[in-house]
């Protein structure tokens, strides 16, 4: 166990970030199946949703919970898929 005050600290800030890291890395699985499912469905709906999705990916990053660099790959990929630049390769 820790012996000092600033590492009893650290283990607390740990476990709070944790916590908060598992939240919203459990929303962005969930907004990914229910984006990429819409979309592979070919529905109207894919687009709102997509938005959501993206929105809360730059959410995560400026929370530290996920690097800007997958973030930015996801988006990329999503939109590659929302809007179709697909069907030729």
């Amino acid at each position: 166990m820790a012996n000092k005050k600033a590492a009893h600290k650290s283990i607390a800030q740990t476990i709070s970030h944790t916590a908060r890291n598992r939240v919203v890395r459990s929303k962005l699985k969930t907004l990914s199946k229910k984006v990429f499912a819409l979309a592979k469905a070919g529905s109207s709906e894919a687009k709102g949703v997509a938005s959501e999705y993206m929105s809360e990916l730059d959410k995560a990053v400026k929370k530290s919970v996920i690097h800007s660099n997958a973030a930015n790959r996801k988006k990329s990929s999503l939109s590659k898929i929302i809007f179709g630049q697909l069907e030729g390769v």
